[in-house]
C-alpha cells in the first residue's frame, strides 16, 4: 500500500527497491496493529459498567452512592405531612379492654375557683402504650421417687407436653424467630433473651433450640416440599450460599398458597428434577438459566430481559442501541397491557387481543438482532427466538406472570440474612435456614401469625402429635 504524506509517490518510487519493500513491511505490521488495538477498543467500549439496572446483578451490589441518581424536579410542597391531610392515629382501644382505666375530674372551675360536680357523659379519652415488666413464667415440677415393699423405686414422669429441657415451646419459638426472622445472632440472642426477658441463656443454648425447632416442624417442611410436583404455577429462583467452607445453593419456589426453600450442593439441573422430579406437568416462571428447561414449560421473566435490553441500549453500538430501544418500548406496551389485566380493567381475551401486535414486534425485532450479525446480539436473539413460545406463557395459561419478582421478594430476605451470618455451619444449621424461611413465608403468604403456628407446632411434638400442617390436608 503506498503510503500517505509526507513521502509522495514518486519520492516512494525514487527510493531503493530494498527499502521499500523494508517500509512496506513496517506499514502493513504497524497497520495490522492498529486494527487489532481498534477491536479491543470496541471490544472493551461494550463492555461497560454492569449495574442492576443492565444486568442480572441484584440492587444490593450497588452501593447507594455508587453514581449520582438524576435529580428530581423540584416540588414545591415542603417535607412532612401537608396541611389537610388524613390524620393517622394510633386506634383506641375499648374501654373494656383496658387494663387500666383512670377517671380524672377537675375539682374547680378554671375561672372562678367553684367546687365542682357531676360527671361528663363523653369524658375526652387519653391511652398510653406501656410494656409491662417482663419476667418468665417458670414452672417447677417435682418428680417423687418413691420405694415399694418390693424394694423397688418408682418415680412419677413428666405430664404430657412438657419438654425434657428447661425451654418451653413458646420460648423456642420466640427464640427461633429471633434468629430466623429478625436475623439475629446466636449472641445477641441469648443476649436479648439474658438481659431483657431475664431469661439465662447463651449461644449453645440457642443453638439447642434452633435444632429442637427443625425437628418439630420438619415433617411439615417434608410434606409441603412433595407438594411441588403438583402444582399448575411456580415462581423460581435461587442464590448462592455457604455451609462452612463449602459453597451451597438456596431454591426458592414460590406456588400459589406456600413458598419453599431448599439448601442444595448444586445449582445443576439434578436439584430440579429433584425437587419437581418427573412429575410435574405446570409452569416455572424464571430467568433463562438452563437448569430450569428440564420444567419444559416455562415463562421466561420480562424484568430479566427488560434490563437485557437496556444493556444494549448502553452499548456505543448504533445498531445494538437502535435494536434495544425498540425492545425496550415493546415492552414497555408489554407491561401495560398487563397492569390493566391485574386490576380488572381488561379480559384475559382483551390481553391476549393486546398482547398480538407486541409479539409480532418483538420477534420481528429478535429477527433483525439475529441477522444483524454483532456478536453482542446474534446469540441471545438466537436463543430468544428459538424458545419465543415461553415469552408468552402467561397470555395463554392462568395464574402465569411475566416474571419471576415473587421468587425473588421471597429470595430477598434469605439473601439479608445469608450477608449478616455470612452462611451456615453446618447441614443441621441449613436444615434450621431452609425450614425456617419456609415457615416464615408460607405463613405471610396465607395471613398466619408465624409464633402462633411454631408454638403449636412445638406444643405438638413434645406431646408427640400430630403437628399441624403448612398447607391444608387434602
Amino acid at each position: 500500500m503506498p503510503p500517505g504524506p509526507p513521502i509522495s509517490p514518486e519520492q516512494f518510487a525514487a527510493l531503493p527497491p530494498e527499502f521499500q519493500a523494508l517500509l512496506r513491511a513496517v506499514i502493513d505490521y504497524y497497520e495490522g496493529r492498529i486494527a487489532v488495538l481498534e477491536a479491543r477498543i470496541v471490544e472493551l467500549e461494550s463492555q461497560l459498567p454492569k449495574s442492576p439496572k443492565n444486568s442480572s446483578l441484584p440492587p444490593s451490589t450497588q452501593h447507594p452512592h455508587a453514581k449520582p441518581t438524576p435529580p428530581k424536579p423540584k416540588s414545591k410542597k415542603k417535607r412532612g405531612g401537608q396541611v389537610g391531610h388524613k390524620k393517622h392515629a394510633r386506634p383506641l382501644r375499648p374501654t373494656d379492654q383496658c387494663d387500666d382505666v383512670q377517671s380524672l375530674k377537675p375539682t374547680e372551675c378554671r375561672r372562678c375557683g367553684l367546687h365542682l360536680v357531676g360527671q361528663d357523659a363523653q369524658p375526652l379519652r387519653h391511652q398510653v402504650w406501656e410494656l409491662p415488666e417482663i419476667q418468665p413464667h417458670v414452672t417447677e415440677y417435682q418428680l417423687h421417687r418413691l420405694s415399694c415393699k418390693c424394694g423397688a423405686t418408682t418415680c412419677a414422669e413428666l405430664p404430657p407436653g412438657v419438654p425434657c429441657g428447661q425451654s418451653g415451646p413458646r420460648l423456642i419459638a420466640f427464640t427461633a424467630l429471633l434468629m430466623a426472622y429478625y436475623r439475629q445472632s446466636k449472641r445477641r440472642t441469648a443476649e436479648f433473651l439474658t438481659t431483657l426477658l431475664g431469661v439465662p441463656c447463651c449461644a449453645a443454648t440457642t443453638v439447642k433450640m434452633q435444632n429442637q425447632t427443625t425437628t418439630a416442624v420438619r415433617g411439615a417442611y417434608d410434606e409441603l416440599l412433595a407438594q411441588l410436583p403438583q402444582q399448575e404455577t411456580l415462581s423460581a429462583d435461587e442464590t448462592p450460599s455457604k455451609e462452612g467452607t463449602s459453597k451451597v445453593w438456596l431454591w426458592t419456589f414460590v406456588a400459589k398458597n406456600f413458598t419453599a426453600f431448599a439448601l442444595r450442593n448444586s445449582r445443576e439441573a439434578t436439584a430440579i428434577d429433584e425437587l419437581l422430579t418427573d412429575k410435574f406437568g405446570g409452569v416455572v416462571t424464571c430467568d433463562r438459566a438452563k437448569m430450569y428447561w428440564r420444567a419444559r414449560r416455562l415463562q421466561w421473566c420480562w424484568a430479566h430481559l427488560r434490563r437485557d435490553f437496556q444493556a444494549w441500549i448502553d452499548q456505543p453500538d448504533g445498531v445494538a442501541k437502535r435494536l434495544g430501544y425498540d425492545l425496550a418500548r415493546a415492552t414497555r406496551k408489554l407491561f401495560e397491557h398487563w397492569a390493566n389485566y391485574r386490576d380488572g380493567t381488561l379480559s384475559r381475551a382483551g390481553l391476549q387481543r393486546r398482547m398480538a401486535p407486541v409479539r409480532r414486534d418483538v420477534e420481528r425485532y429478535l429477527l433483525r438482532g439475529l441477522q444483524s450479525g454483532k456478536k453482542i446480539l446474534v446469540g441471545t436473539c438466537r436463543e430468544l427466538f428459538e424458545h419465543r413460545a415461553w415469552l408468552w406463557e402467561f397470555t395463554r395459561t392462568a395464574g402465569v406472570e411475566p416474571t419471576n419478582n415473587a421468587s425473588e421478594r421471597a429470595l430477598r430476605q434469605a439473601v439479608i440474612w445469608r450477608k449478616l451470618s455470612f452462611g451456615t455451619q453446618s447441614a443441621a444449621g441449613s436444615r434450621f435456614v431452609e425450614t425456617m424461611l419456609t415457615v416464615i413465608e408460607t405463613c405471610r403468604q396465607q395471613g398466619r401469625r408465624v409464633c402462633d403456628y411454631l408454638t403449636t407446632a412445638l406444643q405438638a411434638h413434645f406431646s408427640q402429635q400430630e403437628v399441624p400442617a403448612l398447607i391444608p390436608r387434602v
